[in-house]
């Protein structure tokens, strides 16, 4: 008889717990399940926030979220999981930012909460209790976290510098024909 192991009965219950709830923000963005505004919705408000183009950018947060938990969950493709749900984390603590750190008064606490969650994750790997080891590990290569967590920063940054390019302080913006 095999022992439960407490080490991944622990990822087990961390990699449940972390994809439903990203897996659950991703579907309102996506479908508008749960109370979400869909992608219509989503895309208005990632047009407020100055992400561009806000329909890409609503797809790839619903999708970094929606997709990203279910990998989670299932402990399938554990990096690209774990750091595609970062990636998209760190798009959203870059929103909240300016509130502080709090969640009470709108600050970035709980989405750096779960994109740590998701990182810690994507490194460690998923445990003996997921699609991952049933599988070999083809998916959960060291190559493969180096190379997720690489090409998700970089997106990251991507998209969160090009937002902050595109916001200007109040007061000193230029029409574009005074430029």
């Amino acid at each position: 008889m095999t022992c439960i192991n407490r080490r991944d009965l622990g990822l087990l219950v961390l990699r449940v717990g972390t994809g439903a709830v990203l897996a659950a923000h991703g579907s309102q963005k996506l479908g508008g399940c749960l109370g979400g505004g869909g992608i219509e919705g989503t895309t208005a408000a990632m047009e407020a926030m100055g992400f561009h183009p806000p329909k890409h950018s609503a797809m790839a947060a619903g999708l970094g979220e929606a997709g990203g938990g279910v990998l989670l969950a299932l402990g399938l493709a554990t990096p690209a999981a774990g750091a595609a749900a970062a990636g998209t984390m760190a798009g959203a603590v870059a929103v909240h930012a300016p509130a502080g750190f709090f969640a009470t008064g709108g600050g970035y606490e709980y989405p750096a909460f779960l994109g740590f969650a998701a990182a810690a994750i994507g490194v460690t790997g998923a445990g003996r209790y997921s699609l991952d080891h049933a599988t070999g590990h083809v998916l959960d290569r060291p190559w493969v976290v180096a190379l997720a967590f690489a090409g998700s920063a970089l997106a990251a940054a991507s998209v969160v510098g090009r937002r902050a390019k595109g916001q200007t302080p109040a007061g000193n913006e230029q029409d574009d024909e005074g430029a």
